[in-house]
């Protein structure tokens, strides 16, 4: 018996490992498809109950079939530009954050240290695609594919999750599974989500208040959902100098609308409305853990560890707390 059970256990990982090999190249629009249905489950269920729920499903698969679309073409006019610009901007950044920190060596050291980390990490992952589109096509492909199969059969997929937890540690397992919620409700439906619109917003305004072209408002625009990803930093951080840019270079009523666009619909007037509702703290997403999991998953899995970072460090720390419950 034990032999057997030896045999079986190197099937399995064998299984597991062949399984990895397919699953790895694709494994970016996999979490991205997954994320997204998170995020738009609630609408696709109010949506479903006026035209079906296939149909519903569908719907919503051309909607972000339309998106991709855009965005492969955008990519394919800005981002060689948006790439430079974005990095030109990080160093400016942390070049003006060691000028206002405290006079250290070490903290000098540490800031350069992390500004060519994240300039290098962004330019390695922009350049892999900037050269090869039809990887990016056959990415995309298989993100809708993926995001319309398990939207469809959203209930039959949490209904096979919940199947698969052991009887005798069910209560373990279902902690597990509302710790995964509560931290992927913090990152994709409030804190990731208000990033993004923030960005897109941000980028808007410096394109159409002429603070750079097109390119260099969508690099200046992702550097807003950076910083609004981060503890005490924020969008602010990139409208309040492009105000005073702007005052200086084409007057003052351009820079005080700026300002006003700013401060009204990046930050810091957003987080005051809408902090009762999507609090990091009320949701309990630890912000220490969060930054570690941004940056940590941002190195070792490309722009999706920003989202499987976070919510692996939460699943970690509840497994902490079952582990310090258990021995006391």
């Amino acid at each position: 018996m034990k032999t057997e059970g030896l045999i079986w256990a190197g099937v399995l990982v064998l299984i597991l490992y062949l399984i990895w090999l397919v699953i790895k190249p694709v494994l970016s629009p996999i979490v991205i498809a997954l994320a997204l249905v998170y995020i738009t489950y609630p609408l696709h269920d109010r949506l479903s109950r006026r035209i079906g729920w296939k149909k519903s499903a569908f719907v919503l698969s051309i909607l972000l079939t339309i998106i991709s679309t855009a965005f492969v073409i955008g990519f394919v006019l800005w981002m060689s530009d948006v790439k430079y610009q974005l990095i030109h901007y990080l160093d400016a950044f942390f070049s003006w954050i060691q000028s206002v920190t405290v006079s250290s060596q070490t903290v000098n050291e540490a800031l350069s240290a992390v500004s060519e980390g994240i300039g290098t990490r962004l330019e390695e992952y922009i350049v892999s695609y900037t050269y090869s589109i039809p990887k990016m096509a056959l990415e995309i492909f298989v993100m809708i594919f993926v995001y319309y199969g398990v939207l469809v059969n959203a209930d039959a997929v949490v209904e096979e999750v919940y199947s698969l937890i052991p009887s005798q540690n069910r209560d373990f397992g279902t902690r597990l599974i509302d710790a995964t919620k509560s931290a992927l409700d913090t990152l994709l439906k409030s804190w990731l989500s208000l990033s993004i619109v923030k960005g897109m917003t941000a980028a808007l305004g410096f394109w159409l208040f002429g603070v750079s072209n097109v390119s260099g408002s969508i690099a200046l625009g992702v550097l807003v959902s950076l910083l609004e990803l981060l503890p005490l930093l924020g969008g602010w951080m990139v409208w309040l100098p492009a105000s005073v840019y702007l005052a200086h270079s084409s007057g003052p009523a351009l820079g005080f609308l700026l300002g006003v666009y700013g401060f009204a619909l990046i930050s810091p007037l957003p987080d005051l409305m809408l902090a009762p509702k999507i609090t990091v703290r009320k949701r309990g997403l630890n912000a220490l853990i969060s930054l570690i999991g941004i940056f940590g998953g941002l190195w070792a899995f490309g722009l999706v560890g920003i989202i499987v970072g976070p919510v692996a460090l939460g699943l970690l720390s509840t497994v902490v707390e079952e582990w310090k419950a258990a021995m006391g």
